[in-house]
């Protein structure tokens, strides 16, 4: 079976093509240009350059794996979480196809996508502890044996790539703002600034990162003299002390064997390196996918799609995109 994937959740217009559950096919085009002036995803730009660059990226990816729409078996798409009129190109585009084509159709959980995104380099036995960390989302989950997922934790306020972004644009960065955080840092000193690991009381599993920026912002105001690469540096190894910390709690109350860290802040050289120092300490196995399946793609969600395309099921055309998606409910300890 071969399946079409469509992402445009936020500012990445991705189409990608799975064949039995491997990659054929890969195409994104960036709007790092569109959005870097303003130090962050500005939602009606970004839905005006999916319309543009949709149509182009789904034929290169075709042309890419060698195919033409002829050979394509099923159509699926994100449908959410994310910018609904982002979402709604490539909704719209997927279901265009699927109704010219005669072919089956599916919505996708972005979330899942990044998730299940580790199976299309390697098996993935369930259950497994997975922490998706991007631009607009930072939430811990429990992956079941029947395919479900419980939410064990999430952010209060912001997600911990957007908290990177508002700290590139404060310091004087481009934009994606993690990358360039990630970047300065490596010339820093990360214990040069004392800057806080925010925790959720009564809600341990939970994150913030909104006093985190703030915490920033009063620091650079009192120090204008401030090495920006010690700013940065420390800034980075609270985020990602923070996140390890949630994740080390999380495996203390699920007992998890398999840890999965996704999403575009994934990428990030210092968290892989904490992550995988805390998960050798708590026996357990890390798994994260490749830099190029971290960020927002198409494959994630063609591969998502196959596997509910391969179980016979499929979504009407009348499926609408949905700014909230929860991946599941969330669940307590023992759940």
């Amino acid at each position: 079976m071969i399946v079409l994937g469509i992402e445009s959740s936020c500012d990445d217009t991705a189409a990608g093509i799975v064949e039995d559950g491997r990659e054929r096919a890969s195409v994104v085009a960036s709007q790092d240009d569109v959005h870097g002036p303003y130090g962050g995803v500005v939602p009606e730009l970004a839905a005006r350059n999916h319309v543009v660059h949709v149509v182009p990226v789904v034929r290169r990816a075709i042309e890419k794996a060698g195919l033409t729409l002829d050979d394509i078996d099923g159509v699926a798409a994100t449908m959410g979480p994310g910018l609904v009129g982002c979402l709604l190109v490539g909704l719209s585009t997927a279901k265009a196809i699927a109704r010219a084509r005669g072919l089956p159709f599916v919505g996708v959980n972005h979330i899942e996508g990044h998730l299940l995104s580790i199976e299309l380099d390697e098996a993935l036995e369930r259950p497994f502890l997975g922490l998706v960390v991007s631009g607009g989302h930072s939430a811990l989950y429990w992956a079941r044996e029947d395919g479900s997922y419980g939410l064990l934790g999430s952010t209060r306020d912001d997600a911990a790539g957007e908290a990177f972004d508002k700290a590139a644009k404060l310091l004087g960065l481009g934009y994606p703002g993690g990358r360039e955080i990630e970047a300065l840092a490596r010339e820093g000193n990360p214990t040069a600034f004392s800057f806080p690991r925010p925790r959720v009381r009564g809600a341990e599993l939970d994150l913030s990162f909104s006093g985190l920026k703030t915490a920033l912002r009063l620091a650079v105001e009192k120090n204008p003299d401030a090495v920006p690469a010690d700013v940065a540096a420390s800034f980075q190894a609270a985020v990602v002390e923070t996140l390890v910390g949630a994740t080390r709690r999380a495996i203390g109350e699920t007992g998890a064997r398999t840890v999965v860290v996704t999403g575009g802040v994934s990428a990030n050289q210092a968290l892989r390196g904490a992550m995988q120092e805390m998960a050798d300490h708590e026996g357990a196995v890390l798994r994260v996918p490749p830099l190029r399946r971290c960020t927002d793609n198409g494959v994630m969600i063609a591969y998502a799609g196959w596997r509910r395309l391969a179980r016979g099921e499929s979504d009407p055309l009348s499926l609408n995109a949905r700014a909230q998606l929860p991946l599941g409910p969330r669940m307590s300890l023992g759940s």
